[in-house]
Protein backbone atom coordinates (compact mmCIF):
# COMPACT_ATOMS: atom_id res chain seq x y z
CA UNK A 1 0.00 0.00 0.00
CA UNK A 2 1.45 3.41 -1.07
CA UNK A 3 1.93 5.62 2.22
CA UNK A 4 0.61 9.02 3.43
CA UNK A 5 4.13 10.50 1.86
CA UNK A 6 4.17 9.28 -1.17
CA UNK A 7 0.40 9.67 -1.95
CA UNK A 8 1.49 13.70 -0.88
CA UNK A 9 4.10 13.60 -3.59
CA UNK A 10 1.51 12.01 -6.62
CA UNK A 11 -1.00 14.68 -5.62
CA UNK A 12 1.58 17.80 -5.48
CA UNK A 13 2.88 16.59 -8.66
CA UNK A 14 -0.68 16.57 -10.63
CA UNK A 15 -1.16 20.14 -8.74
CA UNK A 16 1.95 21.70 -10.28
CA UNK A 17 1.33 19.96 -13.45
CA UNK A 18 -1.39 22.95 -13.64
CA UNK A 19 0.30 25.52 -11.99
CA UNK A 20 3.70 26.74 -10.85
CA UNK A 21 2.89 28.92 -8.32
CA UNK A 22 4.79 29.35 -5.04
CA UNK A 23 1.98 29.32 -2.64
CA UNK A 24 2.40 31.20 1.23
CA UNK A 25 -1.07 31.21 2.46
CA UNK A 26 -3.69 27.82 2.78
CA UNK A 27 -7.18 29.20 3.00
CA UNK A 28 -10.29 27.06 3.73
CA UNK A 29 -13.50 28.29 3.35
CA UNK A 30 -16.36 26.66 4.77
CA UNK A 31 -20.13 26.22 4.99
CA UNK A 32 -21.50 29.33 3.39
CA UNK A 33 -18.82 31.04 2.93
CA UNK A 34 -17.15 30.05 -0.41
CA UNK A 35 -18.29 33.92 -2.01
CA UNK A 36 -14.76 34.86 -0.71
CA UNK A 37 -13.36 32.57 -3.46
CA UNK A 38 -14.39 35.47 -5.47
CA UNK A 39 -11.91 37.94 -4.07
CA UNK A 40 -9.19 35.70 -5.44
CA UNK A 41 -7.23 35.85 -8.73
CA UNK A 42 -7.83 32.40 -9.76
CA UNK A 43 -4.95 31.03 -12.08
CA UNK A 44 -5.98 27.87 -11.63
CA UNK A 45 -9.06 25.87 -10.66
CA UNK A 46 -8.96 22.67 -9.93
CA UNK A 47 -11.69 19.70 -9.25
CA UNK A 48 -10.90 17.61 -6.52
CA UNK A 49 -11.88 14.76 -7.93
CA UNK A 50 -9.21 15.44 -11.01
CA UNK A 51 -6.30 15.52 -7.80
CA UNK A 52 -5.17 12.13 -7.04
CA UNK A 53 -6.21 10.69 -3.48
CA UNK A 54 -8.34 14.00 -3.02
CA UNK A 55 -12.08 13.26 -1.62
CA UNK A 56 -14.68 14.78 -2.90
CA UNK A 57 -17.51 17.58 -1.03
CA UNK A 58 -20.83 15.94 -0.94
CA UNK A 59 -22.30 19.16 0.61
CA UNK A 60 -24.28 21.13 -1.78
CA UNK A 61 -23.23 24.27 -0.41
CA UNK A 62 -19.75 23.29 -0.99
CA UNK A 63 -17.80 23.68 -4.88
CA UNK A 64 -15.57 21.33 -4.11
CA UNK A 65 -12.37 23.00 -6.16
CA UNK A 66 -8.83 24.02 -5.41
CA UNK A 67 -7.85 27.39 -6.40
CA UNK A 68 -4.87 28.83 -7.48
CA UNK A 69 -3.64 32.32 -7.40
CA UNK A 70 -3.62 35.99 -5.57
CA UNK A 71 -5.48 37.11 -3.12
CA UNK A 72 -4.38 40.44 -1.72
CA UNK A 73 -1.06 40.49 -3.60
CA UNK A 74 0.06 37.39 -2.10
CA UNK A 75 0.04 33.88 -3.57
CA UNK A 76 -2.59 31.15 -2.17
CA UNK A 77 -3.94 27.67 -2.25
CA UNK A 78 -7.73 27.91 -1.62
CA UNK A 79 -10.32 24.75 -0.67
CA UNK A 80 -13.28 26.31 -2.14
CA UNK A 81 -15.85 23.66 -0.07
CA UNK A 82 -14.21 21.26 2.62
CA UNK A 83 -14.43 17.57 3.82
CA UNK A 84 -16.42 16.35 7.06
CA UNK A 85 -16.37 13.56 9.27
CA UNK A 86 -19.83 13.13 9.05
CA UNK A 87 -19.68 12.66 5.02
CA UNK A 88 -18.21 9.02 5.96
CA UNK A 89 -14.45 10.19 5.27
CA UNK A 90 -11.87 9.22 7.70
CA UNK A 91 -9.59 11.92 9.33
CA UNK A 92 -7.07 11.24 7.91
CA UNK A 93 -8.60 11.94 3.89
CA UNK A 94 -10.18 15.26 5.46
CA UNK A 95 -6.24 16.62 6.48
CA UNK A 96 -4.89 15.48 3.32
CA UNK A 97 -5.16 18.83 1.42
CA UNK A 98 -3.65 21.05 4.49
CA UNK A 99 -0.94 18.22 3.88
CA UNK A 100 -0.75 18.91 0.04
CA UNK A 101 -0.70 22.44 1.38
CA UNK A 102 2.52 21.91 3.50
CA UNK A 103 3.97 20.18 0.36
CA UNK A 104 3.25 22.74 -2.08
CA UNK A 105 4.94 25.63 0.20
CA UNK A 106 2.54 27.11 2.86
CA UNK A 107 3.67 28.32 6.01
CA UNK A 108 0.32 30.11 6.99
CA UNK A 109 -3.24 28.33 7.27
CA UNK A 110 -6.49 29.57 7.46
CA UNK A 111 -9.39 27.72 8.33
CA UNK A 112 -12.56 29.16 8.83
CA UNK A 113 -16.48 27.47 9.17
CA UNK A 114 -19.81 28.12 9.75
CA UNK A 115 -20.95 27.48 13.80
CA UNK A 116 -23.32 28.00 16.31
CA UNK A 117 -23.09 30.64 19.45
CA UNK A 118 -22.94 29.06 23.16
CA UNK A 119 -21.76 31.85 24.59
CA UNK A 120 -24.97 33.92 25.60
CA UNK A 121 -22.80 37.39 24.82
CA UNK A 122 -22.22 36.39 21.34
CA UNK A 123 -24.46 37.50 18.27
CA UNK A 124 -25.75 35.99 15.45
CA UNK A 125 -23.70 36.58 12.11
CA UNK A 126 -20.37 37.51 14.53
CA UNK A 127 -17.21 36.46 13.46
CA UNK A 128 -15.31 34.99 16.27
CA UNK A 129 -11.18 34.41 16.13
CA UNK A 130 -10.45 30.98 17.62
CA UNK A 131 -8.01 31.22 20.58
CA UNK A 132 -8.45 27.49 21.38
CA UNK A 133 -10.61 24.66 20.62
CA UNK A 134 -11.92 21.52 22.47
CA UNK A 135 -12.26 17.80 19.92
CA UNK A 136 -15.04 16.08 21.15
CA UNK A 137 -15.30 14.45 17.53
CA UNK A 138 -14.12 10.84 19.16
CA UNK A 139 -10.76 10.49 16.66
CA UNK A 140 -7.64 12.00 15.68
CA UNK A 141 -5.96 12.59 12.04
CA UNK A 142 -2.66 11.66 13.83
CA UNK A 143 -4.00 8.41 14.81
CA UNK A 144 -1.93 5.58 12.97
CA UNK A 145 1.91 5.38 12.65
CA UNK A 146 3.87 8.95 12.19
CA UNK A 147 6.02 9.27 9.40
CA UNK A 148 8.60 11.81 10.60
CA UNK A 149 9.51 13.48 7.72
CA UNK A 150 5.85 15.01 7.87
CA UNK A 151 5.69 15.91 11.69
CA UNK A 152 6.66 14.98 14.97
CA UNK A 153 4.89 12.12 16.74
CA UNK A 154 3.25 13.85 19.85
CA UNK A 155 3.38 17.50 18.21
CA UNK A 156 2.60 20.15 21.19
CA UNK A 157 -0.37 21.77 21.11
CA UNK A 158 -0.75 24.40 23.47
CA UNK A 159 -0.77 27.21 20.79
CA UNK A 160 -2.35 25.59 17.94
CA UNK A 161 -3.87 29.31 16.79
CA UNK A 162 -1.01 31.64 16.21
CA UNK A 163 -0.90 34.49 19.12
CA UNK A 164 0.58 36.67 16.58
CA UNK A 165 -1.84 36.33 13.64
CA UNK A 166 -5.20 36.35 16.54
CA UNK A 167 -3.40 39.98 17.50
CA UNK A 168 -3.52 41.01 13.65
CA UNK A 169 -6.86 39.57 13.03
CA UNK A 170 -8.15 41.45 16.42
CA UNK A 171 -6.22 45.17 14.70
CA UNK A 172 -7.27 44.66 11.84
CA UNK A 173 -10.80 43.98 12.46
CA UNK A 174 -10.59 47.02 15.03
CA UNK A 175 -8.84 49.33 12.17
CA UNK A 176 -11.99 47.83 9.38
CA UNK A 177 -15.02 48.36 12.33
CA UNK A 178 -15.37 44.75 11.85
CA UNK A 179 -17.11 43.42 15.54
CA UNK A 180 -14.99 40.46 16.31
CA UNK A 181 -15.47 38.01 18.95
CA UNK A 182 -12.48 35.72 20.71
CA UNK A 183 -13.31 32.65 22.13
CA UNK A 184 -12.65 28.35 21.86
CA UNK A 185 -14.77 26.25 19.36
CA UNK A 186 -16.03 22.48 19.91
CA UNK A 187 -15.69 20.33 17.47
CA UNK A 188 -18.63 17.07 17.02
CA UNK A 189 -19.03 14.91 14.47
CA UNK A 190 -21.89 15.51 13.60
CA UNK A 191 -24.33 16.04 10.98
CA UNK A 192 -27.58 16.20 13.78
CA UNK A 193 -27.65 19.44 15.81
CA UNK A 194 -26.82 19.47 19.36
CA UNK A 195 -29.83 18.82 22.27
CA UNK A 196 -30.00 21.35 24.78
CA UNK A 197 -28.52 19.10 27.26
CA UNK A 198 -25.68 18.64 24.71
CA UNK A 199 -25.05 22.93 24.73
CA UNK A 200 -25.51 23.36 28.40
CA UNK A 201 -22.32 20.34 28.63
CA UNK A 202 -19.94 21.70 26.15
CA UNK A 203 -20.50 25.77 27.35
CA UNK A 204 -19.95 23.93 31.29
CA UNK A 205 -16.50 22.40 29.81
CA UNK A 206 -15.36 25.90 27.96
CA UNK A 207 -16.87 25.95 24.46
CA UNK A 208 -18.00 29.31 23.07
CA UNK A 209 -18.88 28.42 19.43
CA UNK A 210 -19.49 24.55 18.46
CA UNK A 211 -19.03 23.47 14.94
CA UNK A 212 -18.50 20.01 12.73
CA UNK A 213 -15.10 20.93 11.27
CA UNK A 214 -11.47 22.96 11.61
CA UNK A 215 -10.02 21.37 14.48
CA UNK A 216 -9.09 17.92 12.15
CA UNK A 217 -7.48 20.36 9.78
CA UNK A 218 -5.41 22.97 12.80
CA UNK A 219 -3.83 19.63 14.22
CA UNK A 220 -2.45 18.52 11.20
CA UNK A 221 -1.31 22.03 11.02
CA UNK A 222 -0.21 22.25 13.50
CA UNK A 223 1.61 18.44 12.98
CA UNK A 224 3.42 19.65 9.81
CA UNK A 225 4.71 23.19 11.42
CA UNK A 226 1.92 25.32 9.98
CA UNK A 227 0.74 28.96 11.85
CA UNK A 228 -2.76 28.67 12.01
CA UNK A 229 -5.66 31.02 12.26
CA UNK A 230 -9.05 29.83 12.79
CA UNK A 231 -12.14 31.78 11.75
CA UNK A 232 -15.83 30.96 12.35
CA UNK A 233 -18.88 32.65 11.58
CA UNK A 234 -21.96 32.46 14.18
CA UNK A 235 -24.67 31.18 12.25
CA UNK A 236 -27.39 30.31 15.36
CA UNK A 237 -27.52 30.96 18.75
CA UNK A 238 -27.58 27.70 20.48
CA UNK A 239 -28.63 28.89 24.15
CA UNK A 240 -30.23 25.71 25.53
CA UNK A 241 -33.36 28.10 27.56
CA UNK A 242 -34.22 29.86 24.28
CA UNK A 243 -33.84 27.10 21.83
CA UNK A 244 -35.59 27.08 18.35
CA UNK A 245 -35.73 24.36 15.85
CA UNK A 246 -33.01 25.74 13.15
CA UNK A 247 -32.74 25.51 9.01
CA UNK A 248 -30.16 24.89 6.78
CA UNK A 249 -31.24 27.57 4.83
CA UNK A 250 -31.20 29.87 7.79
CA UNK A 251 -27.69 28.90 8.58
CA UNK A 252 -26.68 29.79 4.54
CA UNK A 253 -28.37 32.95 5.05
CA UNK A 254 -26.36 34.22 7.98
CA UNK A 255 -23.26 33.11 6.66
CA UNK A 256 -23.74 35.04 3.36
CA UNK A 257 -25.17 37.69 5.29
CA UNK A 258 -21.50 38.06 7.69
CA UNK A 259 -19.46 37.00 4.74
CA UNK A 260 -18.84 40.36 3.22
CA UNK A 261 -17.03 41.15 6.51
CA UNK A 262 -14.93 37.82 6.42
CA UNK A 263 -14.12 38.48 2.67
CA UNK A 264 -13.32 42.25 3.93
CA UNK A 265 -11.03 41.08 7.63
CA UNK A 266 -9.21 37.99 5.29
CA UNK A 267 -8.37 40.63 2.86
CA UNK A 268 -6.95 42.87 5.24
CA UNK A 269 -5.17 39.64 7.32
CA UNK A 270 -3.95 38.31 4.31
CA UNK A 271 -2.30 41.92 2.99
CA UNK A 272 -0.86 43.16 6.27
CA UNK A 273 1.07 39.43 6.32
CA UNK A 274 4.92 40.14 5.31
Amino acid sequence: MTGLYEQIQVARKAIVGRWQGEPKIGIILGTGLGGLAREIDVEAAIPYEEIPHFSEATVVSHAGQLLCGKLAGKTVLAMEGRFHYYEGYSLQSITFPVRIMKAMGCEILIASNACGGLNPQFEKGQIMVIEDHINLMGDNPLIGKNDDRLGPRFPDMCRPYDPELIALTQRCALEEKIPLQKGVYVAVPGPNLETRAEYRFLRLIGADVVGMSTVPEVIVGVHCGLRNLGLSVITDMCLPDALEPVKLEDILQTAATAEKQLRALVRRIIGELP
